[in-house]
């Protein structure tokens, strides 16, 4: 696969600013950066006189409650027949009735009692048809029997766009079965760093690759304009997430995307224009900021670029209570997003109803304007009758609804299994180990051999997809079990042994291993040392290679990763991404016929560049110096002889050493946040004056302006005072011997109760709590001048005592059930001087 000319000529674009230092937001829609759309689906004088007509009868409140999209966790049937929502969800892991195991029946069940209650207006006054949203990202994947195709990085490994629009086709048709109207795909998001937990979810590195395949996707979820666009058989798409989402600093999950505004069109707009150029009708405000505004709040980048500039007439939705992260906005308060041009909040849990409340009285009293609102009800009345929705039958009556038989059907199988085989990259096959010859005898081995949980990854029945078992995919095939079936039908055998604990000394060893799932900033990672976290698998392929039998690696990963030592200790390695439910693809390649030959070629070409170390997260080819091991596009065929070393590099001393992991310098660092909190609760603390239930913090000037907290503790109850990030972090990098948690404080107390240190992720088994009131030279209450002390943890023992700092939600919890006062200046993970005092804390 060669560079595409688009990624070839962004190359020699980019270069010309990349020593600009000015990474500000330009706002330039009116020079020749954002071109002006052709768009398929024009606007047509009866559609917008039948929308004039609705508007005229609508109240305030009807008009605001099509800006409102709850979740089915959080409303129901008489919610939406009192209020008449525009639109509904399920996020990742919510199923009708709370029901892992609902059926399909259960999910027309729902779809059509919320639709039932939105056209009733008995209650309302109103009957527009409201919609259901999903996030079908690879197959509808919410649902129990499924067809699961490979994850989008794998679909970019098979470059093949005629396969992706049929995968979308499928898609639509599983999804419709269930009486859904409307699909959060596709993903168009550029991937510029891997350590990024969402890369999976990106098709390429490569922005041609991902505004083909948009165009591809949109085809093939709506149909095609002019044909059978919006039709029975198709659902409304949205392409998701605008703007910069695979461009943040460090590749930090709802981070900051740095970058020259020329250099956002070039990389993470092409999939907006190949998406919206096939019709898409909806589009997805991003969580990330860029250049340090959030999207959910920038009104250059919803309104006057995409709207104005690219002519974009469906609706923008919001994501995951992404409102709420704008400056000086809530979950329930936020009028800055729809006056940016957001024109649906997303808005799970309960706080869609006091959101609802307050947007009707910003309307009132003038802070959002009626025409705003009018514009965002229009466009997404608009979408409603392109799609049909006013005239369609309910969802139990549509065509394809009930048809179950549908769910998993043999012939999408079919096509997943294609789109497994295409995907999988040959990196390595000395002596043209692959494909195997089927009679002889074969172990498989490895975590992920008999697992088609881990082979699904993410968004895989539930949002992390994690808690999955076998039975969980009925229909679906392991790898292991698809090798069974090939190689067995040839005459050879196969056992299974997960640890290579083998009864009979094999001929051949396929060992499956790689990450395990996570989805959006669970996945965030430091660095791609794969083995870090697995030192286990590396293990079993050399115990396997030390014994004179050939290893074959599959990898199964949603990115790629530094993986020197397992290429060093195999034969033939194959990445194989994240397959879904569908392993015999992974057999059909890997597994010959009678007679030797390949039954398939093995066409996947890497989308990402590989890793040479485990410092390369950020790997591009536009990028100078540019030395991966694999580059973009690099794939062995079974006619290439090329040869990889066995002693490929794996000491590389400081190459993953980090810049310092700041959670507080004169305020919190992205991606932290400061709360405040006692046993009954807590609060982000979003002013420079704020007080819940005893405890006080305010802002004060040390060096310069606000540079410093202070946090008052009345005594009258525990409480404390926190950082928390919204996704676990891997802070692995600093668990060595210089490692430090370094703090610069100041305490002072009235009484003898303790100072507690505490940290968080997520489970009894990595928590871990310290009184540190011993290390502190104290002095009384109301101290008359502030004598900061710094503080240095060793992080090592932290890890040591149970503390797991690869999943670090919460950092820094200082607690306390007396009266006291605390300041900070500064806190941060470094590595520490030599002769530095470090504390060593646990047993």
């Amino acid at each position: 696969m060669k560079l595409s000319y688009l990624y070839t000529a962004i190359a020699l674009a980019t270069t010309a600013v990349a020593g600009c230092s000015d990474a500000t937001n330009t706002q330039s829609a009116g020079n020749d950066i954002w071109p002006q759309l052709k768009l398929p689906v024009a606007q047509e004088p009866t559609v917008e006189q039948r929308i004039d007509e609705m508007l005229a009868k609508m109240t305030l409140e009807q008009k605001v409650a099509q800006m409102i999209q709850p979740e089915i966790r959080d409303i129901t049937v008489e919610d939406m027949r009192k209020y008449g929502f525009g639109s509904y969800l399920n996020g990742g892991g919510a199923f009708p009735n709370n029901d892992k195991y609902a059926t399909p029946q259960d999910w027309i069940a729902l779809a059509e009692s919320m639709y039932q209650a939105s056209v009733d207006d008995s209650v309302d006054g109103i009957d527009i048809p409201t919609m259901w949203g999903t996030d079908a990202v690879h197959g509808h994947n919410n649902v129990i029997g499924a067809t699961i195709f490979p994850h989008n990085i794998g679909l970019g490994a098979a470059n093949n766009p005629d396969l992706i629009e049929d995968i979308a086709g499928v898609t639509a048709t599983e999804v419709m079965v269930t009486g859904i109207d409307w699909v959060f795909a596709p993903t168009v998001a550029v991937a510029r760093d891997v350590r990024w937990g969402r890369t999976y979810e990106s098709y390429s590195e490569d922005p041609q690759i991902v505004h083909d395949y948009s165009a591809a996707i949109v085809k093939g979820l709506q149909g095609e304009v002019g044909k059978n666009f919006l039709d029975e058989r198709h659902v409304i798409s949205t392409v998701k997430h605008f703007i910069g989402d695979g461009g943040t600093t460090d590749g930090i999950d709802q981070g900051n995307t740095e970058i020259s505004e020329q250099e956002l069109f070039d990389y993470h707009a092409q999939g907006y224009v190949g998406g919206l150029q096939a019709g898409a009708q909806t589009v997805m405000a991003s969580f990330n900021s860029w250049n340090g505004e959030k999207i959910h709040g920038d009104e250059y980048l919803l309104t006057d670029v995409l709207k104005e500039k690219m002519g974009f007439d469906g609706f923008v939705v919001g994501d995951w209570n992404g409102h709420g992260q704008i400056e000086g906005c809530r979950n329930d308060n936020c009028p800055q997003a729809a006056n940016a041009g957001l024109d649906m909040y997303m808005v799970p849990t309960q706080a869609w109803k006091p959101l609802y409340e307050n947007l009707i009285a910003q309307v009132k009293d003038g802070t959002i304007s009626e025409a705003r609102v009018d514009d965002a009800v229009r466009r997404i009345l608009r979408v409603k009758i392109r799609a049909g929705l006013f005239d369609k039958p309910s969802p139990a009556q549509r065509p394809l609804s009930g048809k179950t038989e549908l769910i998993g059907a043999e012939e999408h199988r079919a096509i997943a299994r294609q789109a497994v085989r295409e995907s999988l990259v040959l990196l390595k096959n000395n002596e043209n180990l692959l494909p195997l010859n089927p009679n002889q005898r074969i172990l498989v081995a490895g975590p992920a051999a008999d697992n088609i949980g881990q082979q699904s990854g993410g968004w895989t029945i539930s949002w992390q997809g994690t808690g999955n078992s076998n039975d969980d995919f009925p229909g679906g095939t392991s790898i292991y079990q698809g090798i069974a079936d090939a190689v067995t039908g040839m005459g050879g055998s196969v056992e299974l042994a997960v640890d290579g604990e083998y009864q009979q000394k094999p001929d051949v060893a396929v060992v499956v291993y790689g990450e395990t799932p996570y989805a959006e900033g669970n996945g965030d990672i430091d660095n791609v040392d794969y083995q870090r976290g697995n030192p286990t698998d590396q293990a079993l392929l050399e115990q396997l290679k030390a014994q004179g039998i050939p290893v074959v690696s599959v990898f199964i990963s949603g990115r790629p990763m530094y993986v020197n030592p397992e290429l060093n200790a195999s034969d033939a390695f194959v990445a194989a991404w994240l397959p879904g439910s569908e392993g015999q693809g992974v057999a059909d390649v890997i597994i010959a016929d009678e007679n030797g030959e390949a039954r398939y070629p093995v066409r996947g070409k890497l989308p990402f560049s590989w890793p040479k170390t485990p410092a390369q997260g950020r790997l591009n080819a536009d990028q100078q110096p540019y030395d991966p091991l694999f580059k973009l596009g690099y794939g062995l065929s079974y006619d290439d002889s090329t040869e990889v070393s066995d002693t490929l590099p794996t000491d590389f001393g400081d190459a993953v050493a980090q810049a310092d992991a700041v959670v507080f310098e004169r305020a919190p660092q992205d991606p932290w946040s400061l709360h405040i909190g006692h046993a009954e609760g807590r609060t982000e603390v979003t002013s420079s004056i704020q007080s819940l239930n005893g405890v006080t913090t305010e802002t004060f000037d040390d060096r310069v302006q606000e540079d410093a907290r202070l946090f008052r503790f009345d005594g009258q109850q525990p409480g404390f005072f926190t950082f928390v990030s919204p996704f676990p972090r891997d802070l692995r990098a600093f668990a060595n011997d210089q490692g430090v948690l370094s703090v610069t404080l100041d305490a002072s107390f009235a009484d003898d109760e303790a100072l507690d240190l505490a940290f968080n992720c997520g489970a009894d088994a990595c928590q871990g709590q310290y009184n540190i009131r011993q290390y502190l030279a104290e002095d009384g209450i109301n101290p008359q001048q502030t004598e900061w002390q710094q503080l240095d943890f060793s992080v090592s023992c932290l890890a040591d005592d149970g503390v797991d700092v690869a999943k670090l939600g919460e950092i820094f919890r200082l607690q306390t059930a007396g009266q006291a006062e605390v300041r900070i200046r500064d806190i941060r993970m470094t590595q520490a001087q030599p002769q530095q005092d470090v504390i060593c804390l646990g047993n």
